[in-house]
């Protein structure tokens, strides 16, 4: 990637008093106003490599000043018109630009040396940049072409696995769904541990409708000294998102385009008509009821029966999966002059789910206006609006995998039949009918930063930005009497709407200065934030015309309500950071930050948070000069707090609810507080943590890796402490307990083999992290209704030890715990003879957050065709999915998995117990112990392959490349029982995860 820096000193004339400085002025103004035309001329030449014969492909050439360029074709080899006497900068992804200008000579031939260091590239860091050399924090960048290779609605979806230390998964293979993220782990038990999203500015709580086409870069901040300059929402992490600018030039326009297919990737079976059969007859011959298919007509009802000889049975899941589409329409315009530059796109976004009325369409439009009014005064605005048009589904296969699969869809005369054989389970199919359903959302989001910049004098700046987001949506719900939901009730119309407005205001102070070997760099910042937000809902049973919807409601008769709310926080922030560094090579960042937050206790809104972090550049030592192989070493600590506020608004103060009371016929309107009781003494949830890291490069970083090592430690919990019922309330916060995280994050980067033809890179990530509560209310005292545990993971699983299935040979054993053969058995923790919840139950081993998680992803490039390689793993997490569990043993309303293995004499598994008419699952001794399982898998994440067409000489196209891309192609599961379900989900089975194929287009023009 081309890297450009602009540095200014100031001139002489600046520095001069009286009519010369003014005379100066005067005809630099006059240049720029009444310049004249250059004349153009042709130039051509060959761009090579130093380290290899032969022309370099690729190979970027622009005039100096303008967007006007072009790019070297397979031999090396251009041809550009420009102004008489310019400059030509000639770069490469990986070598050391150059400049020439342009003489006499119509024919250049210029050759790159190899870039080593990459260390000029600019990060993002909180209210400012900084070069990746100077970076003391743990920060991992990454740009737009790692971020668009994978196609894909949700930017952080496209780069699950390439960043250390954050760990993404999405909810469900829904339309709308949402992606979960976790940036070193969970440290808060009440106060919500999502990061803090920033884009061009503007706090939000995530980036779902920014389109991936508008990025620049993505910097995910990890460490304290790198989020304590946020504050109050810098515990969970800090993820930066900068979108695209304009630059100065003739305008450039991009299309880039993709539509695929996606299919339900794993998914659990259930079972048929004839397995169904079969577990039914073996649980009535554990009670005797049935020896022999004679005895069928004692088990099953007249039209089970008929279904049963006829071999009718229903696969639900194959009539409400069908193939769903995505497709995706980009336009962006790049264009600007000496001191207006723009950046404009709109985008089309469209997905079809798997299931019916599982769909979204998404409209994007945004400008980018950056105007410089002089040398010293510069303004511009980030905006974005996107409209979202949902369908909502309500999961029908919580059905589709329960109901019994006997009987047809249709009767004799072609009619839906709404209750399979006449029982009292409704058709997973009936929403799908006419005037039954409908879930629909309209959302309007608006995001928006204005900003103003002052540079008076060299070295100083102010900047002013006002951001702000504002969001519309409006939900209609409809539920006819035969829909899933209402099963035979009066139907039901629903009408929500929300708006929120959030908005910070930012006046940032910078000053750098350098004074012979030392550089100082002050920001001091105040910021204010505020949020608020409402919402109405109304509702009402029994309408008239089904097509009437969830509109006119006061036209339904029955049970009209009408409910609405409003919440509002805000926080006052002071802050103020030091960078230092002594001959570049010795670095020191201090920073504080102070911020009152209106959700907490008066008294305990306000913090200090502070944090220093200092850097050595080894590799920049005398003693370094002489080692070769070592391209770049450098070693980093840190250590700083960061603080939590996140949770719910007015958390700390009791409230009353209403509560409808009745003397005798005559209704009466009573109050009584809410389930969670008011604390005036909630505070601040405070996060330390210490980062060790290193930097380093080997062989000209033919291989180049960062390693950190963290420790943080999370106190003054704002925990959610229940309260006994005898209060009448439920929950109070308060700042009690600790939890800890400490890990390893390793990001290693390599260039395989490097050729003219040929390139091939690789990306590994791997990331470790360790999260335990270490202390709770009572110090060293396990929460066990909550399911909180002193040295373990904050989510756990907590359950008796299942050993098996109780065998035919264990008889006597089994009998002495009240049990026979083909029932659970679980372990006697403390031997004495009995089973019981107090003494036998313990934390299990696993929990569902992964012991290690990571990438690996390839790049390969031979002539005009790209190849990219992109596996993901999760590594030992235990999880607990629901169709392992779903197993009715009575086998008499519910159906169940395929997966179940069940036990029986001839088959004696140690997996599943017996199947038995006369015992429900709930029923049964140590139920909850059947489902866990080893979650651990590799996946094939993205398989993309593309070519780039040759474009020299044409007039239109300045760059064209079509590929093939596959997204969750393959996975292998660690343990077989998961064969058929995907393990991302954790246990769900509403919404499957999907596979995907994308063919795509990207111009330029």
């Amino acid at each position: 990637m081309m890297k450009i820096s602009l540095t200014s000193s100031e001139p002489a004339w600046y520095r001069s008093q009286g009519i010369n400085q003014g005379l100066l002025c005067l005809a630099f103004l006059m240049c720029i106003c009444f310049g004249v035309q250059a004349q153009e001329v042709k130039i051509t030449g060959v761009v090579s490599a130093t380290e290899f014969e032969g022309g370099l492909p690729g190979a970027t050439i622009l005039e100096k000043g303008t967007n006007n360029g072009t790019v070297t074709d397979v031999n090396g080899k251009f041809s550009i018109s420009v102004s008489e006497g310019a400059t030509l900068v000639f770069s490469s992804v990986g070598y050391i630009s150059q400049e020439k200008k342009v003489a006499n000579s119509s024919s250049l031939k210029v050759s790159l040396e190899p870039d080593i260091t990459n260390l000029e590239e600019v990060v993002v860091i909180g209210y400012g940049t900084v070069k990746k050399r100077d970076l003391t924090g743990a920060v991992t960048s990454v740009k737009s072409e790692d971020i668009r290779q994978v196609p894909a609605q949700n930017p952080l979806e496209s780069i699950q696995g390439k960043v250390a230390g954050v760990d993404i998964t999405r909810g469900s293979g829904s339309s709308s769904s949402g992606i979960n993220i976790r940036i070193r782990g969970n440290r808060s038990i009440g106060a919500g541990n999502n990061p803090l999203f920033i884009v061009d500015g503007v706090q939000t709580g995530n980036i779902d409708n920014i389109n991936p086409n508008d990025i620049e870069s993505m910097e995910f901040l990890k460490d304290a000294s790198s989020t304590a300059i946020y504050g109050w929402q810098g515990a969970n992490g800090i993820v930066i998102v900068t979108t695209k600018k304009g630059a100065t030039g003739t305008p450039k326009v991009t299309f880039n385009s993709y539509f695929g297919l996606s299919q339900v990737s794993r998914y659990p079976s259930v079972m048929n008509g004839d397995e169904y059969a079969a577990i039914k007859r073996e649980a009535n011959r554990t009670t005797g009821k049935w020896s022999s298919e004679a005895d069928d007509p004692l088990i099953f009802n007249t039209q089970e029966l008929a279904a049963v000889q006829n071999g009718d049975w229903i696969d639900y899941q194959d009539l409400l999966f069908k193939n769903g589409t995505q497709q995706n329409y980009n336009i962006g315009v790049n264009a600007g002059s000496d001191k207006t530059k723009v950046y404009t796109s709109l985008d089309y976004y469209s997905e079809k789910g798997i299931l019916k009325f599982d769909d979204i369409k998404r409209y994007t439009l945004r400008a980018n206006v950056d105007h410089t009014f002089n040398n010293w005064v510069k303004a511009g605005l980030q905006s974005q609006v996107a409209n979202r048009d949902e369908s909502y589904r309500r999961d029908p296969l919580n059905m589709a995998n329960k109901i019994i699969p006997l009987g047809t869809v249709y009767d004799e005369n072609g009619d839906f039949i709404v209750y399979p054989l006449g029982g009292s389970s409704i058709s997973p199919l009936a929403d799908e009918q006419v005037d039954v359903f409908s879930n629909t959302g309209k959302i309007t989001d608006v995001i928006a930063n204005v900003y103003l910049e002052l540079k008076p004098f060299a070295g100083f700046s102010f900047r002013s930005n006002f951001g702000s987001s504002i969001s519309n949506s409006r939900i209609g719900l409809f539920e006819g009497s035969n829909s899933i939901s209402r099963n035979g009730g009066n139907s039901r119309a629903q009408y929500t709407a929300s708006n929120s407005r959030f908005f910070n205001w930012d006046n940032v102070i910078n000053y750098s200065k350098e004074i012979k070997d030392h550089s100082f760099a002050i920001t001091a910042l105040s910021s204010y934030v505020q949020n608020e937000g409402d919402n109405v809902l109304a509702q009402g049973e029994s309408q008239l015309l089904p097509g009437q919807l969830y509109f006119g409601l006061g036209n339904a008769p029955d049970n009209i309500t009408i409910n609405s709310g409003y919440a509002k926080w805000n926080v006052l922030s002071f802050a103020a950071r030091l960078n230092y560094n002594y001959k570049g090579k010795y670095l020191i960042t201090l920073t504080d930050r102070a911020d009152g937050a209106s959700r907490l206790s008066k008294g305990n809104k306000w913090a200090f948070f502070p944090s220093a972090a200092f850097a050595w550049r080894i590799v920049d030592e005398n003693f370094m000069e002489n080692i070769a192989s070592i391209s770049e070493l450098k070693l980093r600590l840190s250590y700083g707090v960061a603080g939590n506020s996140g949770i719910q608004p007015y958390g700390t103060q009791s409230s009353l609810t209403r509560m409808p009371m009745a003397f005798g016929e005559s209704s009466f309107q009573g109050f009584t507080f809410s389930p969670l009781l008011g604390n005036p003494d909630a505070g601040w949830e405070l996060s330390a943590t210490t980062n060790l890291g290193v930097d380093f490069g080997l062989w000209k970083n033919r291989l180049s890796a960062t390693v950190d090592i963290y420790d943080t430690r999370t106190s003054d919990l704002l925990l959610p402490r229940g309260l006994p019922p005898t209060t009448g309330v439920q929950q109070v916060y308060q700042n009690i307990g600790k939890t800890r995280n400490h890990g390893v994050e390793i990001g290693l980067n390599t260039v395989n083999i490097e050729s003219k033809d040929f390139q091939w890179e690789s990306m590994i990530t791997f990331t470790r992290n360790q999260e335990e509560i270490v202390s709770l209310v009572t110090e060293g005292v396990d929460d066990i209704g909550n399911g909180w545990f002193v040295g373990e993971p904050i989510s756990v699983f907590y359950d008796y030890e299942k050993l098996g299935i109780w065998q035919s040979s264990e008889a006597d054993e089994a009998q002495s715990f009240g049990q026979a053969p083909g029932d659970i058995k679980v372990r006697d923790l403390n031997g004495d003879g009995q089973i019981d919840a107090v003494n036998d139950r313990k934390v299990l081993g696993g929990d569902n957050r992964p012991n290690w998680f990571g990438g690996l992803n390839n790049k390969i490039n031979y002539k005009g065709f790209d190849l990219s390689v992109y596996l993901f793993a999760r590594w030992g997490q235990t999880i607990n999915p629901n169709f392992l569990s779903r197993y009715d043993r009575q086998s008499n309303l519910n159906n169940s998995s395929t997966a179940i293995d069940y036990w029986t004499p001839e088959n004696p598994t140690n997996e599943y117990p017996r199947p038995n008419a006369g015992l429900s699952g709930s029923s049964t001794l140590y139920w909850s112990t059947i489902g866990y399982v080893d979650g651990s898998y590799i996946r094939l994440r993205n398989l993309s392959l593309g070519y780039t067409l040759p474009v020299k000489d044409n007039p239109l196209f300045s760059n064209v490349r079509i590929y093939l891309s596959g997204t969750n192609l393959l996975t292998w599961t660690k343990s077989s029982k998961l064969d058929e379900y995907d393990p991302e989900r954790g246990g769900g089975e509403s919404f499957p995860m999907l596979k995907s194929y994308m063919f795509g287009l990207n111009l330029g023009f």
